[in-house]
């Protein structure tokens, strides 16, 4: 048994010998993290510019979320909902206060909980619009990123993700992000139950649709009596400047996906939040999860969202994105490496003067960590920059300046 690495290379190799080739890792190997930092095996210091995809918005290891996991690991961890327990209730009404629905449906991973919004469109669907049973339709859009399970990747356009894992799931149809005139066509057909969007495309490398988009969605929504369905896993929490990216237009979806910073990064929860009309579709024994709704995540929840209010980390966010898209809007202008900036608050991504099938953006990132910097490329050459929200204006002017040192004029 091996109970300490003693080298990043050790690790390397061992995830590489015993472990899913499922992931292509930056050649880092992190032992440690505490707010915008983390640290490697040997020691190294890294400022975090990718917060696990937008799951450690609170930055890493948060003192009042790790408090109360450890409180309450001490105490009760799972029941499953084969009885009541002392926390879930709390947390519900906790949830739905701060995102103003009347019911709360907690699960684990993100891509559960867009399982259960799938679920949820379709019964809605059947039960209340009248839909004929099995021709349901659920509109989703090009680009988008909901998760990899077989359902999801049927209404996926990513080859990578459905190549080679068909047959797949019937009743999506696919149209243009970012395209009103599209939704109004295919919402128009009477069995469309929801439609299911982001509001910025983040794994795609961060597609902010033009104002109004999402607003002109949900008046066609209401229009045609369809679901709209919001995934925010990667967008809300803070991470664009609002509470919810969909705020900055003042929508309000039908059904709220939730995941990934609902924790702050230190256990896995997810939520799917929507009025009586719709959750209580959902009857006993249609749909589960041995650990959705454990005590564990229901102490979390609330420790993680308390923090974003307390510290005001929307506020920073939008603030210093500002500041951010700023130094890099300017920068381009000087550099032939980069052709874009885009983004919201704290979710912003540099488009690499290159194509998606070069290394460049790669060997970017590379620079990037040797100089103490962390960040990813997706879809070849874009460069998605998320740090933490805790994020201070000195630091994000530090990291600017790694970003522009590595990538060169």
């Amino acid at each position: 048994m091996i109970d300490t690495i003693a080298s990043s290379q050790e690790a390397i190799a061992l995830e590489d010998k015993y472990g899913a080739h499922n992931y292509h890792p930056l050649p880092v190997v992190l032992s440690k993290g505490e707010g915008v930092f983390l640290w490697d095996v040997e020691g190294k210091r890294y400022f975090d510019f990718l917060s696990a995809y937008s799951a450690v918005n609170q930055g890493h290891c948060h003192p009042r979320i790790i408090d109360s996991l450890i409180a309450q690991a001490k105490e009760l961890t799972l029941t499953s909902r084969a009885f009541y327990n002392d926390k879930l209730g709390v947390a519900e009404k906790y949830v739905c206060d701060t995102f103003g629905y009347d019911k709360a449906l907690f699960m684990n991973s993100g891509a559960e909980a867009n399982e259960t919004a799938i679920k949820l469109a379709r019964k809605w669907g059947y039960t209340k619009k009248g839909i004929p049973e099995n021709q349901a339709v659920i509109i989703g859009v090009k680009k988008n990123f909901h998760g990899r399970t077989t359902s999801i990747i049927s209404a996926s356009t990513d080859n990578a993700a459905r190549k080679g894992f068909g047959p797949f799931m019937p009743g999506f149809e696919i149209v243009d992000y970012d395209n009103v005139a599209a939704l109004e066509q295919a919402l128009a057909n009477p069995n469309v139950c929801g439609l299911w969007i982001e509001p910025i495309q983040g794994e795609a490398g961060v597609y902010v649709p033009h104002e109004g988009y999402l607003k002109a969605a949900e008046a066609l929504c209401k229009k045609h009596r369809v679901l709209l369905m919001m995934d925010e896993i990667q967008t809300g929490i803070a991470r664009t400047g609002k509470m919810l990216a969909s705020d900055h237009e003042g929508v309000r979806p039908d059904v709220l996906i939730l995941g990934k910073a609902l924790s702050g990064g230190v256990f896995p929860i997810s939520l799917v939040l929507a009025d009586d009309e719709i959750m209580l579709v959902i009857k006993p024994g249609e749909h589960g999860s041995t650990f959705g709704g454990n005590p564990l995540a229901s102490v979390v929840v609330v420790a993680a969202l308390q923090v974003i209010k307390d510290e005001k980390l929307a506020e920073n966010a939008e603030r210093l994105g500002i500041v951010f898209r700023n130094r890099m809007t300017a920068f381009m202008k000087k550099s032939s490496m980069i052709k874009l900036v885009r983004g919201k608050g704290l979710l912003n991504a540099i488009v690499i003067n290159d194509t998606p099938e070069s290394d460049t953006a790669w060997n970017i990132c590379v620079k990037f960590a040797e100089n103490g910097l962390l960040a990813k490329p997706t879809h070849g050459n874009i460069i998605r920059l998320a740090p933490p929200l805790v994020i201070t204006e000195e630091q994000i002017h530090e990291c600017c300046d790694i970003i522009e040192k590595c990538v060169g004029v």
